[in-house]
């Protein structure tokens, strides 16, 4: 039975623009066999796809059977998740290729080892019936407090970033996966996450133009997809994010770079959006601005069906062209026909993604292994929405030698005193191991950090995340989170 709140469950628009609106949408959705009922119906309007979390899967069979329902529906219907790789594992359980985040392939900075490392996520991802890949991030990180880019970058060098970017794109498009560049125009200049509030990036045109560079190398290489940021730049439009923005979708994405594939926003529960203006007028104003399809990643399709609403009031309203919906439907049309439909995926390189992150770690040169250590791992409770995945470099150094000890320690301690006593006297005839985890932005970890080495001033210090500059010579620097940067380091100190 239709919800009684949502009275656009029947189309009452002319057939052809009720499914272009519907087109201009993606879904997320609870659920790992069953497909719901709203969700049905919302394909069978003419959905143009579906975003996937770590809540869909269970297993590779159980995922591959899910994209098979899915696509019975609609064979045309995208099926995408997120799958940057590094810490954001939503395909773990699903038997994923290992690759580090894109710091650390940034700062090897082997195209070719790049590409080796994306085409395993695209080839799996194509294994499993998925077409589309919200991939690869395209952000500088320049700004020391931004929250969210951070190792999710290839780097700052806006030249580096292009030519990794390119290398990316073109081995996920050789695997018939969609990739997608993100966040238009640059996340990485914020110290905002716009999942939890408005970000702003102040800086003058002259400055943005850097982070725009990465996004016109995208473009030329081809890429189907880009996905606009939750970011308000005032010089470029003070009164707007990106993401509503007709003058930095419009003029600037597709006047000034001349993208003419498919410009999907952001999730629109994102704090930025819809603190500030609702889901539902985000995803109106996001179509009027210029997006061709708006993503709607919460589990909650009446979310998703208030969003769907408030587009067909709009244009049964006039306030949203009916021109400028049947223009972002037949991008996503174009987009579909070209991606849709799985290709038979061949093999890929599993190693990758450890040898990378092997030619990633830097820093501080040791005397040699570490055995017996104790590991003392400071980093934050994993991100909700990214899913970084909360893995540890104990378990990692232990699985090279199991005598080995360790404290994990996720989050500020209730008695930081009491821990540091602790770790000093479980550690007394054994050599330590400081780990930190973007300690810039968390200060607890370096009042740990430095309270440890005061005790033990020969403590191995090690960097998991973006290392602060001053760390970079200091310590033992993996940059970045993931399962493979932890192998990596705990190869370097064990000597395994």
């Amino acid at each position: 039975m239709a919800h009684p709140e949502h009275a656009h469950d029947r189309p009452d628009l002319p057939a052809d623009l009720d499914e272009a609106a519907h087109r201009c949408l993606v879904a997320g959705f609870e659920g790992t066999t069953a497909v719901p009922d709203a969700l049905k119906r919302l394909i069978e309007r003419g959905l143009g796809g579906v975003i996937l979390f770590t809540r869909n899967v269970r297993d590779a069979d159980q995922l591959r059977g899910l994209t098979e329902r899915l696509r019975e529906l609609r064979p045309d219907l995208l099926v995408a998740i997120d799958n940057e790789g590094g810490g954001i594992g939503h395909l773990v359980r699903a038997g994923a290729p290992e690759v580090p985040g894109n710091l650390a392939l940034g700062v090897v900075d082997d195209t070719e080892l790049t590409a080796r490392c994306a085409d395993a996520l695209a080839g799996h991802l194509s294994s499993l019936g998925m077409t589309a890949s919200y991939a690869p991030v395209a952000d500088l990180q320049h700004q020391p407090r931004n929250p969210i880019v951070r190792t999710r970058s290839f780097g700052a060098d806006p030249a580096l970033v292009s030519r990794q970017l390119r290398a990316w794109i073109t081995a996920t498009e050789a695997r018939g996966v969609a990739s997608c560049a993100k966040h238009f125009p640059g996340h990485g200049g914020t110290d905002t996450d716009s999942h939890h509030g408005m970000a702003v990036d102040p800086r003058p045109y002259d400055e943005l133009a850097a982070d725009i560079e990465p996004f016109r190398a995208a473009v030329a290489a081809g890429v189907p997809m880009l996905m606009s940021a939750h970011v308000v730049y005032p010089a470029l439009d003070p009164g707007r994010p990106a993401t509503l923005s007709p003058r930095v979708l419009g003029e600037l994405l597709r006047g000034d770079l001349g993208f003419d594939g498919v410009l999907v926003s952001d999730a629109l529960e994102m704090k930025a959006i819809s603190d500030r203006y609702g889901e539902a007028a985000g995803a109106r104003l996001a179509l009027a601005a210029g997006a061709d399809q708006v993503i709607v990643a919460v589990a909650d399709l009446d979310v998703t069906l208030a969003c769907r609403d408030a587009v067909l009031q709009a244009l049964r309203a006039g306030d949203l062209p009916a021109e400028r919906v049947l223009e972002a439907a037949g991008r996503v049309r174009r987009l579909a026909r070209r991606y849709a439909t799985p290709r038979v995926s061949g093999p890929w390189d599993a190693g990758a993604g450890l040898e990378a992150a092997r030619r990633a770690v830097r820093g501080r040169v040791l005397p040699g292994p570490v055995r017996g250590a104790h590991v003392v791992d400071l980093f934050p409770p994993p991100h909700p929405a990214l899913n970084w995945g909360g893995e540890d470099l104990l378990t990692e150094v232990r699985a090279l030698d199991p005598t080995a000890t360790g404290t994990a320690v996720t989050g500020e301690p209730a008695d930081p005193a009491g821990l540091v006593a602790e770790v000093l006297r479980r550690a007394e005839a054994s050599p330590l191991v400081v780990a930190t985890y973007d300690a810039g932005l968390h200060p607890w970890q370096h009042r740990l950090r430095d309270a440890l080495l005061a005790g033990r001033p020969d403590a191995v210090r090690v960097a998991t995340g973006l290392p602060e500059p001053e760390d970079e010579e200091s310590h033992v620097c993996s940059y970045g989170r993931g399962r493979v940067n932890l192998r990596a380091v705990a190869e370097v100190l064990t000597g395994g």
